[in-house]
């Protein structure tokens, strides 16, 4: 798991599991001041057999985040 910070939000690499077996890389934003993480789901179309690549890969598109808007979503 890889964590960047943000003004006002962290984000932090993760994963989905996916109905049928899986996983989706996401990055989970949460804002600092707390409350819970949204997930955004990432490389659509993806799915890893196992949660460590979903995750490596999560971390890779989570050094590629240019930021996170003022709503919370992911800026590319």
């Amino acid at each position: 798991m890889a964590r960047r910070e943000f003004p006002q939000f962290e984000a932090v690499s993760a994963m989905v599991p996916v109905d049928g077996g899986g996983y989706n890389a996401a990055i989970a934003v949460k804002a600092l001041a707390g409350g819970a993480p949204r997930f955004h789901k990432v490389l659509d179309g993806q799915v890893f057999k196992g949660a460590v690549a979903a995750d490596e890969a999560a971390t890779a598109e989570l050094q590629r985040l240019q930021g996170v808007s003022e709503e919370g979503e992911l800026v590319w």
